[in-house]
């Protein structure tokens, strides 16, 4: 099923294909730098059936996206219930990870900004948010691009004590 499609990308259901594409990303640490690691194929494995689950479960979640032209999988935009212990949370954050060849390209602003109004309009969301380690530039300036503002910074309970990813911002936007 696809669930939106912007001027270049469509946002979709997954594939058993899209999983080794899905698989390299992870394993890339240039794509992973603001993580706390890279992924195994196994742990991979258990978050595409993760995203499989929350899709089937809430009709939202983290959607495959591919570029139309070349119908080439280049990562993956959606939604996601964020449930660690925060004040903020549950919640529904929007996120992204793109495979680095895609990079540049406007390819997560593009369609995050159409998972937003799809969230909104369609699905019924009130509020949105996201968010990243602090020096995650790039994904900040897409939170930022896209409309969300600046609401906090937090420690992420999930990430070690004296990494540099510890410290996270918190954006939003309201419908």
């Amino acid at each position: 099923m696809i669930y939106l499609e912007t001027p270049r990308l469509k946002l979709r259901d997954w594939s058993a294909e899209d999983l080794e594409h899905f698989a390299n990303m992870n394993a890339d640490q240039e794509v992973m730098k603001y993580f706390a690691n890279t992924l195994s194929e196994e742990e991979t494995h258990q978050f595409y059936q993760n995203i499989i689950s929350e899709l089937e479960d809430c009709g939202y979640g983290l959607y495959a996206v591919e570029v139309k032209e070349t119908k080439e999988y280049i990562g993956f935009i959606g939604f996601h219930r964020a449930t660690f212990e925060a004040d903020f949370t549950p919640c529904i954050e929007i996120g992204w990870r793109l495979k680095k060849e895609a990079w540049g390209n406007g390819y997560a602003t593009e369609g995050a900004k159409a998972c937003l109004e799809y969230g909104f309009n369609e699905l019924g969301f009130s509020k949105v948010v996201s968010f990243t380690a602090e020096i995650n530039r790039p994904s900040i300036n897409v939170m930022k691009k896209i409309g969300m503002k600046p609401v906090k910074t937090f420690q992420h309970p999930k990430v070690d004590m004296g990494s540099p990813l510890k410290r996270h911002v918190l954006f939003q936007i309201e419908y």
